[in-house]
């Protein structure tokens, strides 16, 4: 035989006895939470802010449904069986009054008080926003910049004011240039209807 395949063939015949002898002595070892020890549970995140919402998952708790209790907490949380793990499932949040510190976080569930424990570290308050970020007084847009003018006097254009928009000059020009169209497309119009007929 070739070195090489008989090498392969071990490794796969070693690598086959490891995983039944592993498989054995999971079968044989004691669950990791047996009645009468003590559950835990996890805190996601396990570092949090008051007044934000954490997950709360609970291991090792007999029963499907439960409380999850903490002085920390707004209010008790309801454990229900979690979708994608073997565990329960809440949602908490954190007291918006809550003082930095490690918080105990306990689960009553399978009739037990207590039956799993966990931490919760409640971090110091974020800062508060800047006050200046939004504006403080009425923006001058659209309409509220021409009450300002409104309120400053009549709107009555003179000589000194050319370079503020269009006066009683360019209104007279502009209805002599309109005059002029009208004649022009009126004259027109006159001229095609003799030819037709």
């Amino acid at each position: 035989m070739r070195p090489h395949l008989l090498t392969i063939r071990a490794v796969g015949a070693a690598a086959c006895i490891l995983t039944l002898a592993g498989a054995q002595t999971a079968l044989l070892a004691p669950a990791a939470h047996a009645e009468g020890d003590a559950g835990t549970i996890t805190v996601t995140p396990s570092s949090a802010h008051p007044g934000q919402a954490v997950d709360l998952r609970v291991f090792g708790c007999t029963g499907t449904t439960g409380q999850a209790v903490s002085e920390v907490f707004v209010s008790d949380a309801h454990l229900g069986p979690s979708a994608d793990q073997d565990s329960l499932f809440a949602e908490a949040t954190v007291k918006a009054t809550a003082t930095p510190g490690e918080y105990r976080v306990f689960a009553n569930c399978g009739g037990e008080e207590a039956a799993a424990q966990g931490t919760l570290h409640v971090l110091d308050a974020p800062p508060s926003p800047d006050p200046y970020a939004s504006p403080v007084s009425a923006v001058h847009a659209g309409g509220g910049g021409t009450a300002t003018m409104l309120a400053a006097g009549p709107l009555a254009q003179t000589d000194e004011d050319e370079g503020n928009g269009p006066g009683a000059r360019h209104a007279v020009i502009g209805l002599a240039l309109a005059g002029v169209a009208a004649v022009a497309v009126a004259a027109r119009s006159v001229r095609r209807r003799r030819g037709q007929g």
